[in-house]
């Protein structure tokens, strides 16, 4: 029974809504010869059970649902060049994800955000080769190298790219974040071996790993091997940070990609739970203490739509799901583990940008920022108007998406207040059902052995693409409107373009001559070096690789240390624990 409305109440809300349904509604609808309305109407009716302290709660607490915590830390916020990671009042952050051509290209591109006032540090970006384990070199890897983020061979590259990140500013005092999944443990060595070579305190680095495979495997496809090697590889990672890398977060778990990929607002937060379940168990079957790692794990965002009032409902979900999953299906007892831990703040996602009237975007992102301070988050106007023109983004569509979050938070001050619509009957009631609706997928998962079981026979693959298909059906039909492409389209709408006074911050011509570049540095490289060595690391990779108890990292870090390149390490990996194709393993 609910504890805000009596029974009697409850019977007269309902008397009256027939009332209005069968009388003023009919009128307004026969009037435009229509028998359903557009528009949605709620009651106390409809959240009829609610109990405050059950589904919202004080924020910080459990459920967590008015929020992660229960309070923002003072004089934090948008910050320049902070992406969409709010920033200040002390918080270590990194800044706007970013990188391209060779590590000597991106390594310029950091001194000139520096120079500009950047602050953070750097969220790197690689290109595809190194994203599946490719050396630049691999012919597979011909024309993408450097194209998509920056090229990584050897641990050579990664002391080119932090050369800009010494002194006050040195890796112990900043955060990196590396969105990078397959070769996560290869990535995650070169930085433990850069930090050893500078002579720093390994407890004291801060970052986040991507490191959320499962996610590869159902929207994004930069996989190497297959799924169960991949946790194996996954658990050596978190057990290696666990113990001697405590300030680093492991991974961060994404709806994102999959809500890019064609998700639906329900599909993103159950398989996103889903896998996060997945990853929680390796830790808890490696031996780990749930409450000393899941405090650690982070959410890279579920995406979004412009639909942002329900997206509000589905942040404020997935909080309380999440908590319900940590503290009663792990039984953590640290309060702080049944945290949602999410990286930065609301995003209506870059697939609801268009080339079409591009400046558009700023609208839509705007709208998600709004929106974002309202489901609990320091506000985000992300991404940049020119995000679907190409890779990077003009210094002129950074400064007015910065400004804009600047302006909701400072201004508009919209984080005054906590979960302000808590309470609403259409938000509650909206919140339940999205609940609801993500707990029956997430149990349908479960019961198919978890994310891996749903991998492997295609469960979660399929339901991407028939969602995708399935909007793509709407748009074409005119069901779902997406202004400047489906409709408002016609010779009288004009294209707005700004005026732009500063190069684009990617040099094109570097971008083109960065494969030539990486490919003869490679060359010179696995000339210098001592080849014996590498020989000798590899072959106790191999040998790591092949015990199942084996903590492969540490043998990892020795190869990186003798220069063995990313796609020397992976084929010897490949090797032991086989490759994985959309067809299955290889």
């Amino acid at each position: 029974m609910s504890k805000n409305f009596n029974q009697d109440s409850l019977k007269d809300i309902k008397r009256r809504r027939e009332e209005w349904e069968k009388g003023t509604l009919k009128q307004a609808l026969d009037r435009f010869k229509i028998t359903k309305s557009p528009n949605e109407f709620y009651t106390p009716f409809d959240i009829a059970d609610f109990d405050f302290a059950d589904k919202v709660g004080f924020p910080g607490e459990y459920p967590f649902t008015a929020g992660a915590y229960a309070s923002s830390v003072p004089g934090s916020g948008p910050v320049t060049g902070g992406y969409h990671i709010g920033g200040g009042g002390g918080l270590v952050r990194a800044g706007r994800y970013s990188g391209y051509g060779t590590a000597e290209d991106t390594r310029d591109y950091y001194t000139r955000e520096i120079a500009r006032g950047r602050k953070g540090g750097p969220n790197v970006a690689f290109d595809l080769p190194t994203q599946v384990g490719l050396d630049s070199d691999d012919p597979q890897a011909k024309g993408e190298v450097g194209r998509t983020g920056v090229a990584f061979d050897t641990l050579a590259d990664f002391e080119v790219l932090y050369e800009p990140f010494k002194g006050d500013t040195d890796l112990d005092k900043i955060a990196s974040n590396w969105t990078i999944n397959a070769p996560t443990i290869v990535i995650l060595a070169a930085y433990v071996a850069l930090a050893e070579q500078r002579g720093l305190d390994l407890t004291k680095l801060k970052g986040t790993l991507q490191n959320d495979i499962l996610k590869e495997y159902i929207a994004r496809g930069t996989y190497i091997f297959p799924p169960k090697p991949s946790l194996r590889l996954f658990r050596d990672c978190l057990v290696y940070c666990n113990e001697k890398l405590p300030s680093l977060n492991p991974i961060s778990i994404s709806g994102y990609h999959m809500r890019e990929a064609g998700a639906s607002r329900v599909q993103a937060l159950a398989f996103t739970l889903s896998n996060a379940i997945s990853y929680v168990q390796v830790g808890v079957d490696a031996g780990l203490d749930v409450d000393s790692f899941i405090g650690r794990f982070t959410f890279n965002t579920l995406g979004g739509s412009m639909e942002v009032l329900k997206e509000i409902c589905a942040r404020r979900a997935s909080r309380r799901m999440w908590a319900k999953i940590v503290k009663e299906k792990f039984h953590a007892k640290n309060q702080k583990s049944w945290t949602l831990r999410e990286a930065g703040g609301f995003i209506t996602g870059a697939w609801n940008c268009t080339t079409q009237r591009p400046m558009n975007n700023l609208t839509r992102a705007v709208i998600g920022g709004f929106s974002g301070a309202l489901a609990g988050y320091i506000p985000s106007a992300e991404p940049p108007y020119d995000e679907p023109l190409g890779l990077g983004w003009s210094i002129e569509a950074q400064q007015l998406a910065e400004d804009a979050a600047k302006i909701l938070h400072y201004e508009a001050k919209l984080t005054e207040v906590q979960d302000p619509l808590a309470g609403s009957y259409y938000f509650e009631a909206t919140t339940d059902q999205i609940e609801k609706e993500a707990w029956e997928l997430i149990n349908k998962v479960e019961a198919m052995g978890g994310s891996v079981g749903a991998i492997d026979n295609g469960f979660m693959q399929r339901a991407l693409a028939e969602s995708a298909h399935e909007y793509q059906k709407k748009l074409e039909k005119g069901e779902e409107i997406v202004v400047g492409v489906n409709a408002f389209n016609g010779p009288q709408e004009i294209e707005v373009l700004p005026n732009r006074a500063i190069p684009y911050p990617y040099d094109a011509g570097k971008r083109a001559k960065a494969e030539e570049i990486q490919v003869a540095k490679l060359n010179g490289i696995r000339k210098k070096r001592d080849n014996r060595l590498v020989k000798k690391t590899l072959q106790a990779v191999e040998e790591a690789a092949a015990d199942e108890k084996v903590n492969i990292l540490p043998a990892t870090i020795e190869a990186v240390k003798a220069y063995a390149s990313i796609g020397e390490i992976c084929n010897v990996l490949r090797k032991t624990l086989g490759e994985y194709s959309a067809f299955g393993s290889i």
